[in-house]
């Protein structure tokens, strides 16, 4: 059964921040809020809570797993960035996007696309998590917490915990937020290209939506 910590949505307390940290460096699964939605986050180094993520999500290898970032410095290094595209990050982040991008060699394989060898990134907004990535020194492997079948994410502590209870081992209870995901932006490619409108405003990339990812 999951654990439950309430927090201060704008000021976490410090105590608890590092109690969730603890656990995702002991190999946990923890359900978090997003300045987008609530999301479901791993460490980056662990295989097996990856896998449970995929399971509980009921997605296959060609899912793009996001690498939730404290900063830009985070994210140059397991992913290609130009100057073109870090002008780009550095007007929207931190904010409710995500960016797909061609992945560096630091980055696991098992992490990245199989196919194109990309990974999401995006460096969140929301006090909480930005608290826990500090606090973890380090980026947390995330998605977004949509049930299976469902389209709309999750934005209830008290849902998540009486869906996911037995298959999370913490859940970080901040209030409610969105219901809408990150709008997802590809810059692996000549152009930017918009895959995903979501609660980010897709007008500065000046592109068509044309597939869903999460």
């Amino acid at each position: 059964m999951s654990q439950f910590f309430s927090l201060h949505p704008t000021h976490p307390q410090p105590r608890l921040i590092n109690q969730a940290v603890e656990i995702i460096r002991r190999g946990g699964l923890i359900a978090y809020p997003t300045d987008s939605s609530y999301a479901i986050g791993c460490h980056i180094g662990d295989k097996a809570a990856m896998e449970r993520i995929r399971m509980l999500r009921r997605v296959d290898e060609r899912h793009h797993f996001t690498l939730v970032c404290r900063d830009l410095s985070e994210i140059g290094q397991f992913a290609k960035v130009d100057n073109s595209q870090y002008r780009l990050l550095k007007a929207h982040t931190p904010g409710s996007y995500t960016f797909i991008l061609r992945a560096t060699r630091e980055l696991p394989r098992r992490l990245a696309h199989p196919k194109r060898s990309t990974i999401g990134v995006r460096v969140p907004e929301h006090p909480v998590a930005h608290a826990l990535l500090v606090a973890l020194n380090e980026p947390l492997l995330s998605s977004t917490l949509i049930e299976p079948g469902e389209t709309v994410p999750m934005n209830d502590p008290e849902l998540i915990r009486e869906r996911f209870e037995h298959q999370l081992d913490l859940i970080i209870d901040a209030g409610p937020c969105g219901i809408e995901p990150t709008t997802v932006v590809d810059l692996s490619g000549e152009v930017p290209l918009v895959v995903r409108r979501g609660r980010g405003d897709p007008a500065p990339f000046d592109v068509e939506a044309e597939t869903e990812s999460d």
